[in-house]
């Protein structure tokens, strides 16, 4: 079947784009960049009912959209885009690495260090949980998360690095800083109990990644696992 392809913001046509009921709205979206080559690629489009209607989702068939032969869609130019875990490992890697970075208590923070006093275990303490738990997160990234989505748009890359860098470079600053006074090691270790109390209860759940389409932001779903037990 043929369907017309319209663009959501003007709703000028592109033209025709020949399809079966069986495509998906994701080969539907390789198939108008293919056939009509004047569209944008296939990771940027937002493929609609209406032309203010919402975003199908990839999954869908023309089928199941209810599309017939001679029916109207609309295409909407999302941007540069950037795959989901590309952004998760940039966000994740920067404070790792930025953290054990000032940990080192470079000269271009700190100046010359000729009398300062050595960094103390609470100091020792923060970077090994700073390091845990951004390992942790990369690891996840990697070998765990599922994303709904494959890409995002390229300007979240700088939100979510300039937010997750900024932040650990001001608490490292601090931290390590030769001035900087630990509070009582009692409330040290209370946190680190909690810290580690934390990913206990973590690791008893099953954690899937899902994007909010409406305000571009994750949500964290926690299925909690169910243990029994046989006597």
């Amino acid at each position: 079947m043929d369907i017309e392809i319209y663009n959501a913001k003007n709703s000028k046509p592109y033209g025709k784009c020949h399809v079966t009921d069986d495509t998906t709205v994701s080969d539907l979206k390789i198939a108008i960049h293919k056939q009509i080559p004047q569209t944008p690629k296939a990771e940027r489009l937002s493929i609609r009912l209406e032309a203010r209607g919402k975003q199908v989702k990839e999954s869908e068939t023309v089928k199941s959209l209810g599309i017939q032969n001679g029916g109207k869609i609309y295409i909407k130019d999302l941007g540069p885009q950037i795959g989901w875990k590309t952004v998760f490992l940039a966000e994740y890697a920067g404070p790792l690495i930025v953290y054990l970075w000032v940990y080192t208590r470079p000269y271009v923070f700190y100046g010359a260090l000729e009398n300062a006093k050595p960094l103390g275990l609470t100091a020792h303490i923060a970077a090994a949980c700073y390091t845990f738990h951004y390992s942790k997160r990369l690891l996840e990234t990697i070998f765990v998360h599922r994303f709904s989505h494959s890409t995002m748009p390229l300007s979240n890359l700088f939100k979510n690095c300039s937010y997750y860098w900024g932040f650990t470079a001001y608490v490292s600053y601090h931290i390590n800083h030769p001035l900087y006074t630990s509070p009582c090691m009692w409330t040290v270790y209370a946190g680190l109990a909690g810290f580690l109390k934390h990913f206990q209860l973590w690791n008893s759940k099953e954690v899937l990644l899902r994007a909010d389409k409406t305000r571009n932001r994750y949500l964290i779903i926690l299925k909690l696992k169910i243990y029994s037990s046989v006597n």
